[in-house]
C-alpha cells in the first residue's frame, strides 16, 4: 500500500487558517489534517503562507500576508523584532501571551504528568511588560568597518545591529551603546569567530534595579585591551553610578560567553540589589534572576506554599547564590542549601552574612548525592524546595526527596514539560500536587516560570 503524500509541497503558496499556537508561539494551521507550523501566525487568522519545509507528519511555513488579522495582533514596537532572535511574542497582545503560557502549562500537566485535575492558576503578569531585564550580554561584531553590538539573528550567529532593546533596563541599553561607541573610537577590534581573532567578544551590563548600581563586564579574547585606561575613564565620566568595571577573558573557541579569568579593572568586586528586604551581592558570574519584580512575586508564592511557622527544617536544592534560601530562613528554624557551583555557594554564604542571617548553611555538591548522606545522618526536613535547570530534577534527587518524606515540597520550574514529568514521579511516590502558579518572568518571550505545591499524603507518611 502506497504511503499517503503530504497535501502540500515545498515552495507552494497556500491560504491557511490558524487554529492554535505551539509552546514556542508559532501559529498552527491544518491542510486536510496535516499540520503546518508558521511563526507569527495567530489563532483565528487566515493568511497566505509559503511552505518552506515538508516532513512526513507535519511541515513548516513562512507568513507571507495576513488576510484576516486577529484582534490580538499588535504592531511590534521593536524595529528589529522580525530579524532578532531575542523575543518571540511581540506581535501578540500581552493578554494573549499570558493565555498562551497558561495553556502551555495546562497542556504539559495533562500530556507529561497526567495531572489534568491539578488547578493551574492564571499567569501572574506584569503591569508594564517592558524594560524589565537587569542584565544584558551582547555579542560584538564588525560590519562595514564599524563596531556593531546586537543580538544574534534567529538560528544564526549573524549580529543584528540595534540601537535599543525594549525588554532591557534602559540604563543597560545606553551603557552598551556607550561602550560600543567608545571602543570603536579607541580602535578596539571585534572578535571574529571564524579566525578566532580580535579583542572584544561581548559587552555585559548588570544593574541593581532597586539600588541603581551598574557593573560593566568586557569579555575579551586575551588579556590585551587597547586603550583600557581611557575606556575606563570615559565609562566613569558618562555614567557616574557605575560601581564596577570588569574584564573577563575567554580565550576558547566556544559559544559559552564567560571565560575562567576575571579581573576587576576599576571599582568594586560586586554590585548590590534587593528583593524585598533581602540584599544580594552580584558578581559577574552570579546567577541572579533577571526580572527582580516578578522574582518577588515568585518567591512570595514559594513562601506561601512552604507554609513556614518558624519551627521547620528546610532544604533548598539548587540554591544558587541563596536567593530563595534567605527568604525561607526568615521564617524557618534552619535552612540547608546545596549547589554544585562552588562560586555560587561562596556568594550564598556572603549574602547570608550581609543580611545577618545565621540559620542558613550552604554546601557545595550534587543535591542527589548530598541529600541521601544528610538522611543517613538523621536530617529529616519538613519542607524541600527545588529550583532545577530546564532539564528538571535528577532522578536520584527525586528518589532522595521521596525517602526523606518532607511534609511539603515546593517545586520552582522554568520548564513546564520537565516539571510535569517530575510531578508524576513525586505523585507516584506518595505526594499530592495541590496547585500550580505560573509567573511571567520573561514577557515578550515564550518562556514561563511556575511554582508548585505538593503535600505528603497521610497514608504515605504513616
Amino acid at each position: 500500500m502506497a504511503k499517503a503524500k503530504p497535501p502540500v509541497q515545498k515552495n507552494e503558496t497556500i491560504d491557511l487558517s490558524f487554529e492554535d499556537l505551539t509552546h514556542e508561539g508559532n501559529g498552527v494551521g491544518k491542510i486536510d489534517g496535516y499540520p503546518l507550523f508558521v511563526p507569527y501566525g495567530l489563532p483565528g487568522e487566515t493568511a497566505q503562507v509559503k511552505v518552506v519545509k515538508v516532513k512526513k507528519n507535519f511541515g513548516f511555513g513562512r507568513l507571507v500576508k495576513v488576510n484576516e488579522a486577529s484582534s490580538d495582533r499588535v504592531e511590534p514596537p521593536c524595529n528589529v523584532y522580525y530579524k532578532c532572535g531575542g523575543c518571540q511574542l511581540q506581535h501578540m497582545s500581552y493578554a494573549m501571551q499570558l493565555d498562551m503560557k497558561h495553556k502551555q502549562v495546562k497542556d504539559a500537566m495533562h500530556k507529561f504528568g497526567h495531572l489534568s485535575h491539578v488547578p493551574v492558576h492564571p499567569v501572574i503578569g506584569m503591569d508594564d511588560p517592558w524594560r524589565y531585564r537587569n542584565k544584558i550580554q551582547i555579542p560584538v561584531d564588525e560590519q562595514n568597518g564599524q563596531l556593531k553590538a546586537g543580538f544574534y539573528q534567529k538560528r544564526s550567529h549573524k549580529v543584528i545591529d540595534m540601537d535599543t532593546c525594549l525588554i532591557q533596563d534602559e540604563q543597560n541599553d545606553r551603557m552598551v551603546e556607550t561602550v560600543r561607541r567608545i571602543a570603536e573610537r579607541l580602535g578596539i577590534s571585534a572578535y571574529h569567530e571564524g579566525n578566532h581573532r580580535g579583542d572584544l567578544r561581548h559587552i555585559m551590563v548588570r544593574t541593581g534595579q532597586n539600588t541603581n548600581d551598574i557593573m560593566v563586564v568586557l569579555i575579551t579574547r586575551t588579556d590585551k585591551l587597547p586603550g583600557k585606561d581611557k575606556l575606563i575613564d570615559e565609562i566613569k565620566d558618562t555614567f557616574p553610578n557605575v560601581k564596577s568595571i570588569v574584564q573577563n577573558v575567554n580565550s576558547e573557541q566556544t559559544n559559552v560567553i564567560l571565560g575562567d579569568k576575571t579581573t576587576v579593572l576599576w571599582g568594586d568586586d560586586y554590585i548590590y540589589d534587593t528583593i524585598g528586604d533581602i540584599k544580594f551581592m552580584i558578581s559577574p558570574k552570579s546567577f541572579y534572576q533577571v526580572n527582580p519584580n516578578q522574582t518577588k512575586q515568585l518567591y512570595d508564592k514559594a513562601l506561601e506554599y512552604a507554609d513556614l511557622r518558624g519551627r521547620e527544617t528546610v532544604i533548598d536544592a539548587y540554591c544558587g547564590i541563596g536567593t530563595i534560601s534567605l527568604f525561607l530562613a526568615e521564617n524557618a528554624k534552619h535552612v540547608y542549601g546545596v549547589e554544585v557551583v562552588p562560586d555560587a555557594v561562596t556568594d550564598a554564604k556572603k549574602n547570608a552574612k550581609l543580611n545577618n542571617i545565621d540559620n542558613a548553611e550552604f554546601y557545595v555538591g550534587q543535591a542527589e548525592k548530598i541529600m541521601p548522606w544528610w538522611l543517613s545522618q538523621g536530617l529529616r526536613p519538613d519542607v524541600i524546595v527545588v529550583d532545577p535547570p530546564r532539564k528538571g530534577c535528577d532522578e536520584n534527587l527525586l528518589h532522595a526527596m521521596l525517602e526523606m518524606q518532607p511534609e511539603r515540597i515546593v517545586y520552582v520550574s522554568c520548564n513546564p514539560s520537565t516539571l510535569a514529568r517530575d510531578l508524576r514521579i513525586l505523585e507516584d511516590g506518595g505526594y499530592e500536587t495541590k496547585e500550580v502558579q505560573p509567573v511571567d518572568m520573561f514577557p515578550q518571550t515564550n518562556h514561563v516560570e511556575c511554582v508548585t505545591q505538593l503535600v505528603l499524603k497521610e497514608e504515605a507518611g504513616s
